[in-house]
């Protein structure tokens, strides 16, 4: 295996050469366990820590690596390395942290597609695939939507699926997939390719596990029997984990129960572009498209034009962006009001004692 199977490209090294960096060896995380992460190169994986300097002058958990990063690293002992830097990162695919208003999480990075993964019992929802759009959108990741456990539903039910799906979503791959007669693999297969990135999202169940273990041809991750109570797989996967095979890099993620919008413009306008270019011939230019006169989306949704769930789930991660937004600048206000303080605490201390 090659760097290049990995991923790593001219770009990488460029950086690499023009930060000095060439006396460090080049790896890419594949596992994250709190402070201690699993580096794979060419030769080997190799357990590793972060160095003082690197973990310190981190602004924020954003800047230190994650599932997906390419590092610079130095080997010792056996099988063992320090971190000594994070290369630039191409895409980072991430969310509102849970249970943190004005928070980001990063659910790996360097990643050229994502496998949006929904079964068609159950867990189905346009909402949802929505935001996983934008997620992907808003980070120029390019989005395939793979419905699971066809084998579920019969053939008019599916259809009825997909149209919905057309309805709201424009221009997107829609791939039907069932892990048990092995449908649609060989069409994922297809469009994988040695030394791309692709990562995988879902909820728990839906058959992300499964589906790396068939395209990998072997049982490397764990998975779950279905549960006849829910009708869906167990949830298995607990950690971000990157896999490396011949149909290029996979990385599996836990199952995602929120997908909360950050602060990116970019995401909501090219998931909802209809809404955003109609918006364009709203009378007034700060129109929040609710109940304002001469607002040309609101026209539209009474004409068909626009389907009103999509419509109310723009709204919806509008006002979630917006809410964000805000949060994040009261937290950086208190902040710098609380660095502030202690530096003045320190002065004053100073001169007590003089």
């Amino acid at each position: 295996m090659t760097l290049e199977d990995l991923g790593y490209n001219l770009k990488l090294e460029k950086y690499r050469e023009e930060n000095n960096l060439n006396s460090f060896a080049v790896g890419r995380v594949i596992s994250e366990h709190k402070d201690r992460y699993t580096v794979k190169t060419e030769t080997n994986e190799l357990d590793s820590e972060l160095i003082g300097n690197l973990r310190f002058t981190a602004k924020s958990k954003c800047d230190l690596p994650v599932v997906g990063d390419w590092v610079a690293i130095s080997e010792y002992d056996d099988h063992k390395a320090l971190i000594h830097a994070v290369f630039p990162r191409s895409s980072v695919l991430e969310r509102k942290a849970i249970g943190k208003l004005s928070e980001t999480q990063i659910i790996a990075t360097n990643i050229d597609v994502a496998l949006i993964i929904q079964s068609v019992n159950r867990d189905f929802s346009i909402n949802r695939l929505e935001r996983y759009l934008t997620i992907c959108n808003s980070s120029n990741i390019k989005p395939i939507i793979v419905l699971s456990k066809i084998d579920l539903i019969d053939k008019n039910e599916l259809k009825s699926i997909i149209e919905s799906i057309k309805k709201r979503i424009n221009n997107i791959t829609i791939i039907n997939l069932s892990n048990q007669s092995l449908i649609g693999l060989n069409e994922i297969k297809s469009i994988l390719s040695k030394g791309k990135t692709y990562c995988l999202l879902g909820s728990s169940g839906v058959g992300k596990s499964t589906l790396i273990n068939n395209l990998i041809g072997e049982k490397i991750m764990a998975t779950g029997e279905i549960s006849d109570a829910i009708d869906r797989g167990k949830h298995i996967t607990t950690s971000r984990e990157l896999i490396v095979s011949e149909n290029g890099v996979l990385i599996d993620n836990p199952g995602m129960r929120e997908v909360g919008i950050t602060s990116s413009d970019k995401g909501l306008e090219i998931t909802f572009n209809t809404i955003l270019n109609l918006s364009n011939n709203c009378k007034f230019n700060n129109c929040a498209h609710t109940n304002e006169i001469g607002c040309a989306v609101l026209e539209a949704i009474e004409n068909g034009i626009i389907n009103i769930d999509s419509y109310n789930n723009y709204i919806k991660m509008t006002r979630e962006k917006e809410f964000f937004e805000s949060s994040s600048i009261e937290r950086k206000k208190k902040n710098k009001n609380f660095g502030k303080m202690v530096k003045n605490v320190v002065k004053q201390r100073k001169k007590n004692k003089f």
